[in-house]
């Protein structure tokens, strides 16, 4: 039997749709509902889903009085609060694009990212960086309290439109150390129905926790858009509030479901080894794996499982356990219903059932990416004939079950986002006395891994610290270090990766 998993496909969207529509669906029937609490240890700010449907279709009418028409981007620049999702939806239901990024990125780091995306606007939150201003392609600049008084004006219509038209736009990190702009399609949000059962076990009285900020698109995803869309009530934790203090709010505002990446877990358990959550049901993971000692030391401490997920940017998450389908051990899981998944050969061809190969998404998956922003040829490689291949080595059991192997590349893993080794490295470069330098991530417990950087040049430690943290998101700074006199090359002179990995001492 080859390694070729098909299920019954999705039904299609509607042929008029619009995502934010159907986000907020269920908005006028649950008018008075908490959509959304913002939860501190002190008590909560509570978002009704009348408010929350008044303030995004409100959001859309101020974008539109601004001067921007549907299809303009909007760089949304916002720190950890309300208004993030709010404009990202607002945005939406007004046909415009936004373009979610991290509030931890650099002035250095998000003008690049502009300039791929040339943004008619940029929504700007106080203290967080903005791109540099671009004379060929000036942006307009709508601060987040002109957006918080948008919540008062009439409300737009929604821009309905083909499913497959462009809804938004994020950036992962490329292998080629360029962040890529991924464009997302409306039907994004529907492909999330396979989510609800094949990952959650979510349903309308749910009240789901997300441990991360609200312009993390984990957080937007399955913190705030799928709650949202069935109905049930999204927690995030307001700013500020640390790991260690989650336990209480979880017991506090009656959490039924908890999402987290592993690092959040393993900072919990390191202040409570028994957590008494009676609302809990489980917990999800994603972003990276999770290791099975962490597991089991979370279903010791509360009693009850994680279910991790399997995912990517250009696809969110299409693998999983679930609460009726838990993973085997040593496992990410089994394709979501509705998904066609492949491993597949070097050649493109699916191999044997147990033989490792490259995991593939079918073209047809409704929640596939639409293509990189301005790299058509860079799309294009991507695909195997019917198949997107994602880069992840995988082998698929006789039961379907996806055992993760790694990745094809060197991309490195930081508490959840992808960080290209390259991107780091010519950052890194740049610092006077540097020497050459190489970007790896090292695994330094079973539970924990970081990035890590070598170096030859007579640049100290702190000099290269000092550099990384003016110009590097701090996820992608590394956080331990090691002064080389020569780093190893392959036989065609290309740094050698996985032999600094292998050889990087323990004690580090």
């Amino acid at each position: 039997m080859n390694s070729v998993h098909a299920s019954a496909p999705l039904p299609p969207p509607p042929a008029s749709f619009n995502l934010a529509a159907h986000v907020l669906a269920r908005a006028p029937e649950l008018a008075e509902k908490s959509a959304l609490q913002i939860l501190r240890p002190s008590g909560a700010e509570r978002w009704s889903y009348a408010r929350l449907e008044a303030a995004v279709r409100g959001a859309g009418t101020g974008f539109l009085a601004a001067g921007l028409v549907p299809g303009d981007r909007v760089l949304l620049r916002l720190g950890n609060t309300p208004e993030f999702p709010v404009a990202y939806l607002g945005a939406i239901a007004a046909g415009l694009v936004p373009v979610p990024t991290s509030s931890q990125l650099t002035a250095a780091e998000i003008t690049k990212m502009a300039a791929q995306i040339t943004p008619a606007a940029i929504v700007a939150g106080e203290g967080i960086a903005l791109p540099e201003a671009d004379p060929d392609h000036p942006a307009r600049i709508i601060p987040e309290s002109d957006l918080r008084g948008f919540e008062a004006l009439a409300p737009c219509a929604y821009d309905m439109g083909p499913p497959d038209r462009l809804a938004y736009i994020i950036f992962t990190s490329g292998t080629s150390g360029q962040p890529r702009a991924v464009m997302h399609a409306h039907r994004a949000i529907w492909a999330r129905k396979m989510m609800h059962q094949g990952w959650y076990g979510l349903g309308e009285a749910d009240r789901l926790l997300h441990a991360g900020a609200f312009n993390w698109t984990y957080t937007l995803g399955t913190g705030l858009m799928d709650p949202w869309t069935l109905g049930a009530t999204a927690l995030i934790p307001g700013a500020g509030v640390t790991p260690d203090q989650l336990p209480l709010l979880l017991r506090r505002f009656d959490a039924t479901l908890f999402a987290a990446a592993p690092g959040v877990y393993r900072q919990i358990l390191k202040h409570h080894d028994r957590l008494s959550l009676p609302k809990l049901r489980h917990g999800l993971s994603a972003g990276e794996a999770l290791p099975d000692t962490l597991r089991a030391r979370w279903n010791a401490a509360t009693g009850t499982r994680i279910y991790e997920a399997l995912g990517m940017s250009e696809c969110s998450t299409f693998i999983s356990g679930a609460p009726d389908r838990p993973a085997p051990p040593g496992t990410a899981g089994y394709p979501q219903d509705g998904r066609r998944i492949a491993v597949l050969d070097d050649a493109g061809q699916p191999v044997p059932r147990g033989t490792p190969g490259m995991l593939a998404v079918h073209r047809s998956d409704p929640g596939l990416f639409l293509g990189y922003w301005g790299a058509p040829e860079e799309t294009a490689a991507r695909f195997a004939g019917e198949w997107f291949v994602t880069g992840d080595t995988v082998a698929m059991a006789d039961d379907g079950a996806i055992t993760y192997l790694g990745r094809d590349d060197d991309m490195m893993n930081a508490g959840g986002f992808r960080v290209s080794p390259l991107e780091v490295e010519a950052t890194m470069a740049s610092c006077p006395g540097a020497g050459e330098v190489a970007a790896v991530e090292i695994r330094i417990s079973a539970e924990t891994s970081v990035i890590a950087l070598a170096w030859t040049g007579p640049a100290t430690q702190a000099d290269l610290a000092a550099h990384a943290a003016a110009r590097l998101a701090r996820y992608k700074q590394p956080r331990i270090w090691r002064a080389l006199p020569a780093l190893p090359h392959n036989p065609n002179g290309k740094i050698a990766r996985r032999s600094l990995r292998e050889n990087w001492p323990v004690a580090d």
